[in-house]
This record gives structure tokens, sequence and C-alpha cells, in this order.
């Protein structure tokens, strides 16, 4: 089940790699997200990896959390797992997950 408001989860997540080392990931806010909506980035490398919040966001004029950028990524041949999910003082948020070969991107 999906928890949250319809239209308030992220849109549009992708994720770039510079240098081997550095990655990017953005995205936009959910199109029917309140406007006090703050989004957070958890990603985990691999099973046997702890899940890790983003330590530096990127952030929109309105300071909101649009984007991430890791530093000392690893790539390994299994799956990254991203989930964002995001708070609001006014009603709940949905998250959104997703499954990337980080060696594909």
């Amino acid at each position: 089940l999906f928890a949250g408001m319809n239209g308030s989860a992220i849109e549009n997540f992708s994720c770039v790699i510079y240098n081997i080392f550095l990655m990017n990931c953005t995205w936009q806010a959910g199109r029917d997200a309140p406007a006090d909506t703050q989004y957070f980035l958890y990603w985990q490398n691999s099973r046997e990896d702890n899940q890790m919040e983003c330590e530096l966001y990127i952030k929109d004029e309105n300071c909101r959390n649009m984007g991430c950028i890791f530093q000392n990524v690893s790539i390994g041949i299994e799956k990254a797992y991203f989930l964002v999910n995001g708070s609001s003082k006014d009603s709940l948020i949905q998250f959104y997950d997703e499954y990337i070969d980080l060696y594909k991107i």
C-alpha cells in the first residue's frame, strides 16, 4: 500500500555518475505535493551495506531538497536501492523507490 496523498511523491528521478566516484541524483517535487513538503533521499549500494541518507542535498529556491551529491561512490554489480520519502505538516507524502544498476549509468 502507498500511504500518502496521490501526486505527492517525487517525479523524474535520475542519477548521473561523474569521474567514477561522484554521483548526482535529482528529482522534481510531486505535482500535488503541498508547498511545505521536504524530501529525503536514502540509498543502499548493496544488500550488505547499510542504508545511508544523503549528506549533501541540492536545494531549490524554496530550500526544498531537490537532489543529492554523493562522493566516494563505489560501483558494484548489484543494483543500488534508492528511496525518497517526504514530510509535510499538511498531509502524508508518498514515497518513491527504485533499483538502479549503477554500472549502466
